[in-house]
């Protein structure tokens, strides 16, 4: 007979659960770290916009290091940013970073803006993006000037980021997501995988 009372939750419900919770706890730290410099956020800030304890926080990130650690990667961000072949990737790229704003889930670049907030935290913020964005999304690329055409994609995702959460457009935030990544993802795209030059310059 199992030891488990009854009244106890499922493991699988647990883990929902505490899955809710990490989730609840990085969009408040998100919240906090793109309005207040790193030195004025507080556990108890954070705690009180998830709705949880500051000791939970403990629990998942052992403290403010490690849970502002977990907000100075961008490697889980780039994951799913690049989760695309590389012929659909532009479209993929402009939906993803829209529909992560319209859902306030947390847009996958953008706040590498804030990194002048951070003092040396942004330093780190800095160094990461460029290893765990541009430089992943460089090697996906071939052809020539792959770092420059990176870049730009990159920042044209910013921009579109920028315009949607932080300048607040009325027009693009009325628009319908399909509508914009029709509009924006050509020339994202253009980027990733320009046009063969058909051999017209001289070897």
């Amino acid at each position: 007979m199992s030891g488990r009372s009854t009244a106890d939750p499922e493991p699988g419900t647990r883990r929902r659960d505490a899955e809710a919770s990490k989730a609840a706890i990085v969009r408040a730290a998100r919240h906090l770290f793109v309005r207040h410099a790193y030195a004025d956020i507080t556990l108890k800030a954070v705690a009180e916009r998830a709705g949880v304890s500051a000791p939970l926080i403990v629990k998942y990130f052992g403290n403010k290091e490690g849970l502002f650690a977990h907000l100075l990667s961008f490697d889980e961000d780039a994951d799913a940013l690049l989760d695309a072949p590389l012929e659909e990737l532009g479209r993929h790229m402009v939906v993803l970073v829209l529909t992560r704003q319209a859902e306030g889930r947390g847009d996958p670049v953008l706040r590498i803006v804030f990194a002048p907030l951070h003092s040396g935290h942004g330093d780190t913020l800095r160094a990461n993006f460029r290893t765990q964005v541009v430089d992943r999304l460089t090697r996906r690329l071939t052809g020539p000037d792959a770092a420059l055409r990176a870049e730009l994609a990159v920042g044209m995702l910013v921009g579109i980021g920028v315009m949607y959460g932080i300048a607040r457009g009325d027009a693009v935030r009325s628009a319908d997501v399909a509508d914009l990544a029709d509009r924006c993802s050509p020339p994202l795209q253009a980027l990733l995988t320009p046009p063969h030059d058909n051999g017209s310059h001289v070897v």
